[in-house]
């Protein structure tokens, strides 16, 4: 990773020169891509390089042979380059410098039109290379692009994630305390409920007149109740009829005696249940 990080910082010093070098993010995703476009940029240039002296070194041929020639023609019609006009003297440099760029062997057309033919095609592949090169170049750049992106995007997914936990941990933390405070109170109030239980059965008290047994009775009241309720109705058309006055005297009687009952008992359950609360606790 050191040795990759000091070649990227060297090729994009020698890429830049003295301009800024643009900041970047140093991780190894980065480096990595950076490492590899300075690897390719090196081969690059080495075959450029190399392309570069074998022009040269081929310049350096075709000039002495261009001099060579020039000198067995000039011999062999009696000509010097002195006796030539300028024009001449201008056109025959135009030819043999054309003749050296085309890298042909002679200055015949049946020369010129290949080399011109391989030139133009040379220039096609290169455009089209050049194209391919500029599409794979958008496509790294725009990878880049939604790299840069999803990374910004879950470094704010981290943050919010974060937050959550922080606000899950202090609830998780007051949900400890408040599980605390619930077994203390249950705790207490199973003492407290034990404790009471413990006093009621030292007083004797009758399960009759326990809280389970009170609702039951309660429940078997509204059971009676729903069962009267349709006689009700039915004895409704029967209610006006005057009764015999000797039968609704008895009846009222009987009511009497039975309410004279009913309050009897209601105060012997009332005494007894004072007699078995807590002093300073009467039953209302």
């Amino acid at each position: 990773m050191c040795e990759k990080n000091k070649k990227v910082s060297k090729w994009l010093s020698a890429v830049f020169g003295d301009q800024t070098i643009p900041e970047y993010e140093v991780n190894t995703r980065t480096v990595d891509i950076l490492y590899q476009l300075a690897e390719a940029s090196e081969v690059r240039c080495n075959e450029t390089s190399l392309l570069i002296e074998d022009q040269k070194q081929k310049t350096s041929e075709y000039q002495a042979d261009g001099v060579h020639l020039q000198n067995v023609v000039l011999q062999g019609v009696g000509l010097s380059s002195g006796s030539l006009s300028k024009p001449a003297s201008d056109y025959l440099s135009a030819l043999v410098a054309n003749a050296k760029v085309l890298g042909v062997r002679d200055t015949s057309l049946s020369s010129f039109v290949p080399a011109l033919n391989n030139l133009t095609n040379e220039l096609l592949e290169s455009e089209k290379t050049d194209r391919r090169l500029d599409r794979e170049l958008n496509a790294l750049r725009n990878k880049l692009g939604a790299v840069l992106v999803l990374r910004k995007t879950f470094q704010e997914d981290i943050k919010k994630t974060m937050k959550a936990q922080e606000v899950e941990s202090a609830k998780a933390e007051e949900r400890l305390l408040n599980m605390d405070f619930v077994k203390a109170k249950s705790k207490d109030l199973s003492y407290r409920n034990k404790k009471a239980e413990d006093q009621l059965t030292s007083r004797h008290m009758e399960n009759r007149i326990s809280h389970q047994a009170l609702m039951e009775l309660c429940e078997q009241v509204y059971t009676l109740k729903q069962e009267i309720l349709p006689l009700s109705k039915k004895l409704e058309p029967y209610r006006d009829l005057s009764p015999s006055p000797s039968l609704a005297q008895v009846k009222i009687e009987e009511a009497k005696r039975e309410l004279a009952a009913v309050d009897a008992e209601l105060e012997m359950k009332v005494d007894f249940m004072n007699s078995s609360l807590p002093k300073g606790r009467p039953l209302k």
